[in-house]
C-alpha cells in the first residue's frame, strides 16, 4: 500500500492517508522530523498552535526542498483563541511561513481563558460559525476547515446548525484501545474524514508489546508500530498521523500492509479487556465532551 494513497475530502482536496504528527516534538527536533519526512515521501504534516512549534515547522518544511503545493499542511485552533479566529490563523500562517493551510482545525470543542480555565461564557458552536465565516471571506488562506476531538454527540449538535458547513475532518485519538466507533459511524454518514492521532497509543504504549500485535509485526516481518499505523489505514475513510524525531521510526512508519477482516477483528478485540485513552478530554474543564468512555 504506497505512500501515496490518498483520500478526497468533502471540498475536494486531496488528503495523503499517513501524515507525519508533531505534538510533543520539541523545537530543536520537530524541524527535523518535518524536513526528514519530507524528505523520505510525506506529503502530510499535522502541528498546532498549542504544540509550540509552528515556526520550527515552517522551517523544516523550507529545508526539505520540496515544494509547498505538494504538502498538505494542518494546524489547528487553541483552545485560548476563541475569541479572535482570524488573529488566531494569521499568527500561525507566520509562523509557519505560508500563506494558506490545506486544512484548519478546531482543535478542542472547549473554549479556555488564557491560564487555561474552562471560559463558560462561550459556545464551541459559536466558535465554529467564526471558522466559518473566515473560510468564507478568506478562501486564500484556508483550503478546508475542520473539527478535533469532536465527539458524535457533539458532532450532532454541530449538523444541527442552520446551513452549516459540514466539516472537512475530524481528528481524535484512535487506536485499537480506544475505538471511536460511534464517531467513525457519525462521521462517515456525514462525509467527513476522520484522521487517527496517537495510533499507538502514546510512546510506551501496552499495545506495542500486545500479543496480537506481536504475532501480526511478526507474520508480516513489519515492526508492532507499523501493525498499529496499518489498522489505520486499512480502515475506510480515515487518515493517520503518526508522531516521531527519529529519522529511521519516521522513514519506518511508512511500511504498511494490508491487513485481512479477520486480523482487522482480532485487533479491535483489544479495546474490550484493555481499554484506555492517551488525552481525555476533561483536561479541559468541560467534562467528557460526549464522548461515550
Amino acid at each position: 500500500m504506497p505512500i501515496q494513497k490518498v483520500t478526497k475530502l468533502n471540498t475536494g482536496a486531496i488528503m495523503p492517508h499517513i501524515g507525519l504528527g508533531t505534538w510533543k516534538s520539541q523545537p530543536g527536533k520537530v524541524e527535523h522530523a518535518v524536513e526528514t519526512a519530507l524528505k523520505n515521501g510525506y506529503r502530510h504534516i499535522d502541528t498546532a498552535t498549542a504544540y509550540d512549534n509552528e515556526k520550527q515547522v515552517g522551517e523544516g518544511i523550507k529545508a526539505s526542498g520540496v515544494s509547498r503545493s505538494e504538502i498538505f499542511l494542518t494546524t489547528k485552533l487553541n483552545n485560548n483563541d476563541h475569541k479572535d479566529v482570524l488573529g488566531a490563523l494569521n499568527k500561525s500562517l507566520e509562523l509557519l511561513g505560508t500563506d494558506y493551510l490545506d486544512l484548519y482545525l478546531l482543535h478542542w470543542p472547549a473554549p479556555m481563558t488564557n491560564d487555561w480555565k474552562a471560559d463558560k461564557s462561550l459556545n464551541w458552536l459559536d466558535t465554529w460559525r467564526e471558522i466559518e465565516n473566515v473560510y468564507r471571506k478568506h478562501p486564500e488562506k484556508i483550503k478546508s476547515i475542520g473539527v478535533s476531538n469532536v465527539s458524535a454527540a457533539y458532532l450532532g449538535d454541530l449538523l444541527k446548525l442552520p446551513n452549516v458547513i459540514v466539516p472537512a475532518v475530524n481528528q481524535v485519538e484512535r487506536h485499537p484501545s480506544c475505538l471511536e466507533e460511534d464517531v467513525l459511524a457519525a462521521c462517515d454518514k456525514a462525509g467527513i474524514v476522520v484522521t487517527a492521532y496517537s495510533p499507538l497509543g502514546s510512546d510506551q504504549s501496552p499495545l506495542l508489546k500486545n500479543d496480537v500485535v506481536l504475532r501480526l509485526a511478526q507474520k508480516y516481518e513489519i515492526t508492532p508500530a507499523n501493525v498499529l499505523i496499518s489498522f489505520q489505514v486499512c480502515t475506510p475513510n480515515l487518515t493517520v498521523v503518526a508522531k516521531s524525531v527519529t529519522p529511521e521510526r519516521i522513514v519506518g512508519n511508512l511500511k504498511v500492509v494490508d491487513l485481512t477482516e479477520e486480523e482487522i477483528a482480532e485487533l479491535k478485540k483489544i479495546d474490550k479487556t484493555n481499554h484506555f485513552r492517551v488525552c481525555h478530554p476533561s483536561w479541559t474543564g468541560w467534562g467528557d465532551l460526549g464522548f461515550t468512555d
